[in-house]
């Protein structure tokens, strides 16, 4: 197993108990459901153009409930954007734990990536368009969670360019790769482009081999 990864994950369980720790199944679907409706009010009318009553009508929670349990559209969107990053690190550690072969662990990566990208489109806009809002303490506890993210890539490409002996800056190929995955959501339209599954495949084949490299064989499943 890789050992670039153990610290991370284990700093995950630590700082956010969300992680590994189960809670109320209700609660969690009731939470998320208000956080998807506030992700398309942010979505439609940007941070500053979005207010309370807004978030209000979307997630069908009275206004002084929507005050009292969140206190402000800020807090939304801070739990927005937390809840986002726990959720694509908790699905992505679950993934990675049986597989220990590197590039299949990149390539997993890349798929848990897009599936979360694609199925969430709203809140990836929120994500990438509203980055900078948060200040303070909320700002800073998203921005360690985001690092995580970045330092487990960073630990997957360390362990693939040390199994192959390869050359290459790994904080330009992460960042570079990042490049390629985070503006899916403003190009992919499912009536012309692959899913997921595909996409993340061709997508990793040209970040791993280039453009002009040979398709990876996808092997046949076994009846």
């Amino acid at each position: 197993m890789a050992a670039s990864l153990a610290t991370p994950t284990q700093l995950s369980a630590r700082r956010h108990p969300a992680i590994s720790t189960p809670r109320n199944a209700k609660f969690d679907r009731r939470l998320a459901d208000i956080l998807a409706h506030a992700a398309d009010v942010f979505c439609e009318k940007g941070y500053e153009g979005a207010s309370m009553r807004d978030l209000s009508r979307a997630t069908g929670m009275s206004l002084a409930g929507l005050y009292y349990y969140f206190k402000s559209k800020e807090r939304l969107l801070y739990l927005i954007q937390k809840h986002s990053f726990l959720r694509i690190i908790a699905s992505l550690n679950d993934r990675l734990a049986p597989v220990e072969e590197p590039e299949e662990r990149v390539r997993i990566f890349v798929l848990n990536h897009l599936e979360y990208f694609l199925e969430n489109k709203h809140a990836m806009k929120v994500l990438s368009h509203e980055s900078g809002v948060l200040k303070n303490s909320l700002g800073a506890e998203v921005a360690t969670i985001k690092r995580e993210y970045y330092r487990i890539c960073l630990g997957l490409l360390d362990d693939l360019k040390r199994e192959r002996k390869l050359e290459f800056q790994t904080r330009l190929a992460v960042l570079s790769l990042f490049g390629m995955m985070n503006w899916i959501y403003t190009w992919h339209n499912p009536r012309v482009d692959a899913g997921a599954e595909t996409t993340a495949r061709q997508m990793s084949d040209i970040f791993l081999r280039g453009v002009a490299a040979k398709p990876r064989r996808v092997r046949k499943e076994s009846k």
